[in-house]
């Protein structure tokens, strides 16, 4: 691959990428509201694994969280039909928020924004910017690991629906709400040499 076709990587309209990523979720609650938490969990791995195969259709190429999370879901998600335990799949945000988490935070100690592999090519900031987005994004990650214990242990019959809702609504929110960082630290066209 040519450095020029490496840059013409297909992208997915915003609206597209959104709906394989919420799709999945919106099947996963369906699946649960008409039917039951293994019934559901079957169905999301189904759609979600589908999602995947289909944007790497589309791009060829899938994003590493992407990666991650599938083989998170196919982990614990298995576990949890196979062992018929709520437990695994309940457990899973908590695995993946906290890895993605330390991911960022521990690649910010290092010197090395993860955060700009994940981002890169959506936006394009300083290297102070990157900084910043890492610290946030890393912190939210880990408040969310323990929003879904607390939620997990203390509420398990409203625990779909902060899965669902309340973790995709705070995530979306908190995304929102990083614009005038990326806005601030926004490399301008002169300073990309």
């Amino acid at each position: 691959m040519t450095e020029s076709e490496a840059h013409q990587k297909k992208k997915l309209n915003p609206l597209v990428r959104l709906a394989f990523d919420l799709g999945p979720l919106a099947v996963f609650f369906i699946g649960y509201t008409f039917g039951d938490f293994f019934v559901a969990t079957a169905i999301f791995m189904v759609s979600l694994f589908a999602s995947m195969a289909l944007s790497y259709a589309l791009t060829r190429h899938l994003p590493i969280m992407s990666i991650v999370s599938g083989i998170i879901v196919a982990v614990f998600g298995g576990l949890t039909l196979f062992l018929h335990d709520e437990t695994f799949f309940r457990m899973k945000p908590t695995i993946i928020y906290a890895l993605f988490g330390s991911l960022l935070l521990g690649g910010l100690i290092l010197g090395k924004p993860l955060i700009a592999a994940v981002l890169g090519e959506a936006v394009d900031l300083t290297e102070e910017g990157w900084k910043i987005l890492s610290l946030r994004w890393g912190v939210f990650f880990f408040v969310l690991a323990a929003m879904n214990e607390v939620v997990r242990l203390g509420f398990p019959d409203y625990w779909v629906q902060f899965k669902v809702f309340g973790a995709t609504a705070l995530t979306i929110g908190f995304a929102m709400l990083q614009a005038p960082v990326m806005m601030k630290y926004e490399r301008k066209k002169d300073e990309n040499d």
